[in-house]
């Protein structure tokens, strides 16, 4: 049950106020997030308390997140989009 609640509060907090983050966010949740180290699924939430036009500059590659396990979470979620 606890972990259902936790994964409801992180769907919610994933749904953002750009629909080009929810479809990047939200389905990334679904399918990977379960599946993260538990190192991982911090940075995710780490990337969730982050500004909106933030996330969106560091998923269209116009910028970095100095930190560097955000780089990491982001880096994983541009590439399940952008597959090499």
């Amino acid at each position: 049950m606890a972990d259902n609640t936790e994964f409801n509060r992180l769907y919610w907090h994933s749904r953002r106020g750009m629909l080009e983050l929810d479809v990047l966010l939200i389905p990334f949740l679904e399918e990977v997030y379960r599946d993260l180290p538990r190192a991982d699924q911090l940075n995710y939430e780490k990337l969730l308390a982050c500004e909106d036009a933030d996330i969106w500059q560091w998923f269209m590659q116009r910028g970095q997140p100095d930190d560097p396990e955000l780089q990491s979470i982001v880096n994983m979620i541009v590439k399940r989009v952008q597959p090499d």
